[in-house]
């Protein structure tokens, strides 16, 4: 039963499937590593040491791909007192999957987008019962105190005002707070905390570059990135793949941890805008509610001369950089979508 408060939701369905014989064949299905140039810019940067927190269900560091990958986190919640790295859901470590995964031997296994980030696992939402706005706050101030240069926040929630003075407060500590819209049909507008000032708002696509219809879209959307058949780690030893903003947002905070890594010296703002200066644009000429500024490039944001910023505040106070005041960040809920599990060749729909 869910808690009668606005609860967190995630905002991937996802279809888990038995681990392959050869792990090699999950590779194959990173299609979005191709079409991102993600290896091309691993020439340039891997997003080492960069801290990476993860909001979410907990992360699973069990499987190979994220070993070395995960340090101690913590669990937020009634009673809560565990180190974040207790996932039952599989969404948080899917996420890191996405981010921070290390692959295996012969190009085997998940690959990350910043295989040499470090994810700090903020466990903030519990299964399928979802979590607190409350604890979703608290755990957003936690990761800044800890040192997290990004967060991760793959899910949407009720706008509850202390998790906006969380996100302000993140910012205005230069930390890049990266957030899905949500997905469609049940998230018709982009989601909180996406939808606050100075938050990065990621949207979808599909895998020839067009919006994916599990997309919500707004005014805020800031970048756009893949969201459909996206192949991760999951729960209990499987790989997991399934269609949603969560995982746009992902690959979009760990393109942000290539930058941070690659430009060290550059402001949140200016990283900000290096991707939003950079980004492939798509639909509508400029800005648009479906993508955004566009779809993120990594290699261009690694590459290309960007003028740098100068970083101005919003009327809620958080720095924006100069030019793109009228930002919106992506909400704080999670969204909930159907989900389809499978354990011992049974299959079972769930709704969150």
């Amino acid at each position: 039963m869910l808690r009668s408060i606005a609860v967190i939701a995630v905002t991937m369905a996802t279809l888990v499937w038995p681990v392959p014989a050869s792990a090699d064949a999950i590779r194959d299905r990173q299609w979005y590593l191709a079409s991102l140039g993600v290896l091309d810019a691993h020439r340039w940067s891997l997003g080492e040491g960069v801290l990476v927190a993860v909001t979410d269900t907990g992360v699973d560091d069990r499987r190979g791909e994220l070993a070395g990958a995960v340090i101690e986190g913590r669990e937020f919640g009634e009673g809560a007192s565990g180190n974040g790295k207790a996932d039952t859901d599989g969404h948080g470590t899917a996420m890191a999957g996405l981010i921070a995964g290390r692959g295996l031997a012969n190009d085997g296994g998940v690959l990350g987008i910043a295989p040499k980030a470090i994810i700090l696992p903020v466990q903030t939402i519990h299964s399928e019962f979802g979590g607190s706005p409350t604890n979703l706050a608290a755990g957003i101030e936690w990761a800044v105190s800890q040192g997290a240069k990004v967060i991760c926040v793959a899910a949407v929630t009720g706008e509850y005002p202390e998790v906006r003075v969380a996100v302000e407060r993140a910012i205005n500590a230069d930390v890049v707070v990266v957030a899905g819209v949500g997905n469609a049909p049940k998230s018709k507008q982009v989601g909180f905390p996406a939808k606050l000032p100075g938050v990065v708002a990621v949207a979808g696509t599909d895998k020839d570059g067009n919006h994916a219809a599990i997309s919500a879209t707004g005014p805020e959307v800031m970048l756009a990135a893949p969201a459909v058949d996206i192949v991760s780690i999951g729960a209990f030893g499987k790989y997991v793949a399934g269609d949603g903003t969560s995982n746009s947002t992902a690959i979009v905070a760990g393109v942000v941890a290539l930058v941070r890594a690659k430009f060290p010296g550059l402001s949140a703002a200016e990283v900000v805008n290096r991707l939003t200066a950079t980004a492939t644009d798509r639909g509508k000429p400029g800005r648009d509610e479906e993508f955004g500024f566009g779809i993120v490039d990594p290699v261009a944001a690694l590459t290309a001369s960007v003028p740098s910023v100068v970083p101005s505040v919003s009327s809620s106070g958080v720095g924006v950089p100069e030019g793109r005041a009228g930002w919106s960040g992506v909400v704080w809920v999670v969204v909930g979508g159907g989900v389809l599990l499978v354990f011992a060749g049974l299959l079972v729909r769930r709704r969150r």
